[in-house]
């Protein structure tokens, strides 16, 4: 597993998946602001990578999950690998919206599932964990049984674990922060300048709003 950890973490880097800009942050979803941005939708790009992520989620899949007979992706990112996973694993396949339609059927859950199916989710990255467990939420009040969730990449913050726990939901990703910024670092993608920047920021990325001058 360490060995794919940091192959996949190397494969990101050779895409430029990796988005350093310390001076000018990025804002996610959540909030909160961040010098260090993982677009692993990238890998949808490259047909060997895609391939290669699909692959490696299906292995998590049939290693840790293996009574799973339903695919859920999290709309918009893991729609695409879920589908590709839920195609190579011949299982049926929904994403789940983050909220429901204002029109149409006004569906969260797009696709249909086996009743009481049970379901792996399919996500593309976890920062703070809060979008990918209320899609979790929403599979599980519509009748499903969640097994797991799979995803390509992890930020390993601690807020994302305990609220994983709390909702007694198994992760299991690709590669995470660790292996992506040792990674980083060896192949001189960063600079020291760069690490010292990071973790100032992992100490606290709820609060940290830029570098220290």
């Amino acid at each position: 597993m360490e060995a794919i950890k940091k192959q996949f973490a190397q494969k990101l880097l050779e895409v430029k998946a990796i988005k350093l800009q310390p001076a000018d942050p990025f804002t996610w979803a959540s909030g909160w602001k961040s010098p260090f941005y993982c677009d692993n939708r990238k890998t949808l790009s490259f047909p060997a990578l895609r391939s290669f992520v699909k692959v490696e989620l299906c292995h998590l899949i049939q290693q840790h999950f293996p009574e799973a007979d339903a695919v859920a992706g999290v709309a918009t990112g893991a729609i695409a690998q879920g589908a590709l996973v839920a195609d190579q694993l011949g299982l049926p396949f929904c994403y789940v919206r983050s909220k429901a339609k204002d029109h149409g059927m006004q569906n969260l859950i797009e696709g249909q599932l086996p009743e009481g199916a049970r379901v792996v989710v399919v996500e593309d990255l976890i920062s703070t964990g809060g979008s990918s467990l209320k899609a979790v939420g929403a599979l599980r009040q519509a009748g499903f049984e969640v097994v797991g969730m799979v995803a390509s990449y992890t930020y390993g913050f601690p807020v994302a674990e305990a609220a994983f726990r709390e909702a007694g939901v198994t992760l299991i990703t690709l590669t995470d922060y660790e292996a992506v910024v040792e990674q980083a670092a060896q192949t001189g993608y960063i600079q020291p300048s760069d690490k010292a920047v990071l973790a100032e920021w992992r100490q606290a990325p709820d609060v940290w709003s830029g570098p220290q001058k």
